[in-house]
């Protein structure tokens, strides 16, 4: 599966998911900008988007909910970490109330990675970030390997999150 998103502003991007009504779209709405996801085996109908490869997913992309991405800048040679580390996740996010779904996607155009998470309300997503679930995905590993030597940094540069609201039209 493959995930294309661009942006633009909402009303272009509405007119592009109309026009192509047959496609898995999602409009999203953020602070300062609207952002269209096309979700699909095949190729996409957007001239220059940002190519993701699906890489692990669970829940279906609704045409409702709070979207929240993390966008992780990984290097070349911190790539297979990131990507097992996320291949071989505990799957707790799941049976968090609220959640909705859930997608890894690898860049296929650059660095940065998108840990894209949808979820009912603002507050459910708020709720998951103070839970235990949150706190055991987000602890950091340790042992032996650990241990032995300096971690070196996988990541390219600082992460950042974007929120956006999904658009029903």
């Amino acid at each position: 599966m493959n995930v294309f998103i661009t942006a633009g502003t909402a009303d272009y991007l509405s007119s592009i998911k109309k026009k192509h009504s047959q496609e898995h779209m999602i409009l999203m709405n953020g602070m300062e900008n609207a952002l269209l996801l096309h979700e699909t085996e095949e190729n996409t109908v957007f001239s220059q988007p940002r190519k993701y490869e699906v890489l692990d997913s669970a829940g279906a992309l609704t045409d409702h909910g709070f979207v929240v991405m993390n966008n992780i800048p990984v290097t070349d040679e911190g790539r297979p970490i990131f990507e097992y580390r996320f291949k071989n996740r505990a799957g707790l996010i799941e049976k968090e109330p609220g959640f909705i779904a859930i997608r890894v996607l690898r860049p296929l155009n650059s660095d940065t990675y998108v840990i894209l998470t949808v979820w009912e309300t603002q507050q459910d997503f708020s709720n998951w970030q103070n839970s235990q679930s949150f706190s055991k995905a987000h602890a950091k590993k340790e042992g032996a390997a650990a241990e032995q030597a300096p971690q070196k940094t996988i990541f390219s540069g600082s992460s950042y999150v974007t929120n956006y609201a999904i658009s029903e039209e």
